[in-house]
């Protein structure tokens, strides 16, 4: 435990072993920020017998990317194919991660990049805080409790869907579901390519529920937006948007490659101009209920290149909807509808026509019904 007149404060700890030597990353603030406001900090420690610790030095270098007011909450470090990541929580803006590289000389954590998990406040309906283990392929996976949208009595969060983190680039993590999520699958429909209109709602019949994964690949072409609805009721009281919008932004990127030296001019003379897009879930309309919180668009960028497709992997277990894009970015957030007909639905292309190559859906298994003879025997 640390004193009041500590440098340091003690929660969360991360700990990992280098050499003959334990260390312990904490929790904390330090009052550094502009006007003296705090700003993200983590602390190292160090053990021989796990028993008894020293204190070292924030272990955070070159940070510019965090906002002023987080803290480093629950956090985890470990390698990441030849890079390091700090996933960590922050209560004022939820689950992030910091990217750089391990400088084992100081036990320095020297960051380069840096992303979210979610895309606003932490609540309502936020993603909260990860865990994390390498995967033993040199990624990572990942698990994050998600924040309640409605008052509750007591603890009411719930688990994610595990996703597993890799690097694609320099400065870039993938990210996509993982697990045997596949064995849940039942009740397939697909819909054929087809042109979507112009303007136009296109509601299907055939494929509709609250426990639902759709895997949609569209091309995009000229339009500015494409919108899904999902939880859809027929005369749409309520409904949950997911949306893409092209082409939103320009940011430069870094090429992945351990032959890549990370001096300035070699990097940039081989850094990459790109626009990034933005795929959203938009909340407001979810749910009819009077004591349901709707959430600011939860909003994340991603980058397609100049002549690739959307792909997009929805997963909507009740009042969870997770949006896996192009194995690079994922939104997700709680939405809570309140009528029993919300299970549509629809696709909507806006200003221009686009190009829905594929649309594939299943019902969803509850994974408790998939394994209640497994937890029977436990119980015996």
């Amino acid at each position: 435990m640390s004193e009041p007149n500590d440098p340091y404060s003690v929660f969360d700890p991360c700990i990992w072993k280098k050499d003959d030597m334990y260390y312990s990353l904490s929790v904390g603030r330090k009052s550094v920020g502009p006007d003296n406001k705090p700003v993200r900090a983590n602390y190292l420690f160090r053990s021989k017998d796990l028993a008894n610790w020293e204190f070292m030095h924030p272990f955070v270098e070159e940070d510019r990317f965090t906002r002023v007011g987080d803290d480093g909450a629950c956090p985890y470090f470990w390698p990441i194919r030849d890079r390091y990541i700090m996933p960590f929580f922050s209560h004022t803006s939820g689950g992030q991660y910091l990217l750089g590289d391990y400088d084992k000389s100081r036990d320095k954590f020297v960051v380069t990049n840096h992303g979210k998990f979610n895309f606003g406040a932490v609540g309502p309906g936020g993603v909260h805080a990860p865990s994390a283990v390498p995967d033993g392929n040199g990624g990572l996976i990942i698990i994050f409790n998600m924040n309640p949208g409605k008052p509750t009595v007591g603890w009411n969060q719930i688990m994610s869907l595990p996703r597993r983190l890799t690097m694609i680039e320099e400065n870039e993590i993938g990210m996509e579901p993982y697990g045997d999520i596949e064995s849940l699958r039942y009740g397939y429909q697909q819909v054929d390519a087809m042109t979507l209109p112009a303007n136009e709602e296109i509601v299907f019949k055939n494929i509709k529920g609250n426990a639902l994964e759709i895997i949609a690949e569209i091309d995009p072409k000229d339009a500015q937006m494409i919108e899904m609805n999902v939880l859809r009721s027929p005369k749409k009281e309520e409904y949950t948007r997911i949306v893409f919008q092209k082409d939103r932004g320009k940011r430069k990127i870094r090429p992945y490659g351990t032959d890549v030296p990370r001096q300035p001019d070699s990097v940039l003379s081989k850094a990459r101009n790109v626009y990034e897009s933005l795929i959203t879930i938009e909340s407001s309309y979810s749910s009819v209920l009077p004591d349901v919180r709707s959430r600011a668009p939860e909003t994340g960028p991603i980058v397609l290149e100049q002549d690739e497709t959307l792909k997009l992997r929805i997963f909507i277990d009740k009042s969870v909807v997770e949006v896996f894009a192009n194995g690079r970015q994922c939104v997700a957030q709680r939405v809570y509808p309140g009528l029993e007909e919300s299970v549509g639905v629809s696709l909507r292309s806006q200003r221009s026509e686009s190009q829905p190559l594929s649309l594939e859906a299943w019902q969803m298994k509850s994974i408790y019904e998939q394994n209640e003879g497994f937890v029977a025997n436990l119980l015996e």
